[in-house]
């Protein structure tokens, strides 16, 4: 269909669905409300995909060492 890196590559969406199901839920997982659902992922995102979880398309950082690591490099060349 499409060439990896253009808009109609789905891997990343795959991969990170992929890891959601299988590091934010356990085996056989059923949640008694949507808002229980919601919440879940949520946290799942926020506090771990996003700030704790090593991404290997940036390095093999987390997205929060990658952005501090960004802006201070910024910071440096407006010294």
């Amino acid at each position: 269909m499409s060439a990896a890196g253009y808009c109609y590559d789905n891997a990343s969406c795959e991969s990170f669905f992929a890891s959601l199901k299988r590091e934010a839920f356990p085996a056989n997982c059923v949640f008694q409300t949507k808002s229980e659902a919601r919440r879940t992922i949520f946290e799942y995102i926020e506090t771990f995909y996003n700030r704790t979880r090593i991404h290997t398309s940036i390095g093999n950082q987390s997205p929060l060492q990658k952005l501090n690591q960004y802006y201070q490099s910024k910071s440096k060349a407006l010294n």
